[in-house]
């Protein structure tokens, strides 16, 4: 890819906008590097067989997966700080929020659940106080930041540069409606009424589970259609990077732990054509990025 062809085609992307306020690539940068080592911590242990989450669970694989998820999208919050405008990260800190935001309410309302409070090992009892303290002042941090960030005053628009670099095709917006809608859906469903949907889950969960995975499914459901309103593919490098290594991850640990789910159902089903999905989402998007960049340059 060139860089001065990538280059003008951001500029001529994001003719106007909010200059991106330093508190939130802060944000991003601490949360990147506490998901990159938590998000590994859990993965790995779910990879062994180990439910070290901060509540209780009944199989490895549902913390496994929530790691594997911290870990994908940690290298992506890590370059944010390289983006000029809000325009260009909203995809990724929008969903960022969100998993801050929920997964701290689902520890709350499941505090019954803490390691902290069931008790146990000394090491996971500490991790579950550690996880509530953390997640609630960056959710907080991530409520100030998004404020603070819409108190910028937008830079005007040149009525000569409107157009987006490089636009979506018009093919790709139906399957990217079909897919947020279906990650938005689940991830509502799982928050919202996790007696009803946890049991439609292909592996067993309890009610922390099913709520955890919810909110992951909720944040991806927000990128993926934050990215179609979006129309500038330009604006989206830190999500096309999140978006298969979150998916890659997730498939690694459901690999591990093939014999536990249930494919021949329908969740199981759906749920690899939804990490499939998420696969061929970022691959196509970087292509054609890619390809708009040399075009450009040309």
């Amino acid at each position: 890819m060139s860089t001065t062809g990538e280059r003008t085609a951001a500029d001529r992307g994001t003719p106007g906008g909010r200059e991106l306020s330093p508190g939130v690539v802060v944000l991003s940068k601490v949360v990147g590097g506490i998901s990159l080592t938590v998000g590994a911590l859990l993965a790995v242990t779910g990879l062994a067989g180990y439910a070290a989450g901060a509540w209780v669970s009944p199989e490895a694989l549902s913390p496994g997966l929530v790691g594997a998820a911290m870990a994908g999208v940690a290298p992506a919050l890590l370059t944010v700080g390289r983006a000029r405008l809000w325009e260009e990260v909203r995809s990724l800190v929008l969903p960022l929020a969100t998993v801050l935001v929920g997964l701290f309410a689902v520890s709350l309302l499941n505090g019954g659940s803490l390691r902290a409070a069931k008790g146990g090992p000394l090491f996971l009892v500490l991790f579950s106080l550690g996880w509530v303290a953390t997640l609630g002042v960056l959710a907080l941090g991530a409520v100030g930041c998004l404020v603070a960030q819409y108190r910028v005053r937008a830079r005007p628009a040149d009525a000569g540069r409107r157009e987006p670099a490089a636009p979506r095709p018009g093919w790709s917006k139906p399957p990217l409606a079909v897919l947020g809608s279906g990650w938005l859906g689940i991830g509502a469903g799982l928050l919202a009424f996790p007696a009803f949907w946890g049991p439609l889950v292909p592996w067993t969960v309890n009610r922390a589970d099913a709520q955890g995975l919810g909110v992951w499914a909720l944040a991806l459901g927000v990128g993926v259609l934050a990215s179609l309103v979006e129309d500038d593919l330009t604006r989206l490098r830190p999500a096309l990077l999140a978006v298969p290594s979150v998916a890659l991850a997730a498939a690694v640990v459901l690999a591990v732990h093939a014999p536990e789910v249930d494919w021949a159902s329908g969740p199981g089903a759906s749920l690899v054509a939804l990490l499939a999905g998420l696969l061929v989402t970022g691959a196509s998007g970087r292509w054609l990025l890619t390809r708009a960049s040399r075009t450009t340059d040309g």
